[in-house]
């Protein structure tokens, strides 16, 4: 599948609320650092990270948009793929982020998924709350960003997330 993920006749999009939403929380360095909270892992511009990421490298605004569109797309792609309920596009959003942040590897193993395939939603909204640590201890950023990640995951939404016609 796409950036536009077809669920239960409704598409969810990696559109430009979760991309906004993303970049709010991880923030923006176009300087490629060693990431403290993630065993100083190479990071740069929105967390992104990998082979291609090298302490010191300078990365332009644009490279930075592009995989970020990039990254937000593949995360949410894994974690449909991990899923086998329908999702609206709060949800979607919510929990693609959250993903994005811990990794989809962590996010498919997690009890959070094992709830929300039993369809018990709200459970595993609420279930975001306890992904606040890093190194072992809790981070109040983390703490923030999950409170924000649940608020939207429970948020209503009139129609499944895009209509197909």
């Amino acid at each position: 599948m796409t950036p536009n993920q077809k669920r239960g006749g409704a598409v969810v999009i990696a559109g430009a609320a979760l991309l906004a939403f993303v970049g709010n929380w991880e923030g923006s360095e176009r300087i490629a650092y060693a990431d403290k909270l993630a065993y100083g892992v190479p990071t740069v511009c929105n967390g992104h990270t990998g082979p291609e990421v090298k302490v010191g490298d300078v990365w332009t605004k644009e490279r930075c948009d592009a995989i970020l569109v990039k990254d937000v797309a593949t995360h949410g792609e894994r974690l449909l793929a991990c899923t086998t309920v329908a999702l609206n596009q709060n949800q979607y959003d919510a929990l693609t982020a959250w993903a994005y942040n811990i990794g989809t590897g962590a996010a498919c193993r997690s009890t959070l998924v094992r709830l929300l395939n039993r369809s018990q939603y709200t459970a595993a909204c609420n279930e975001l709350l306890r992904w606040n640590r890093a190194g072992g201890r809790i981070v109040r950023g983390l703490t923030n960003r999950r409170e924000a990640e649940r608020a939207l995951c429970l948020k209503p939404i009139d129609l499944p997330a895009k209509a197909l016609a």
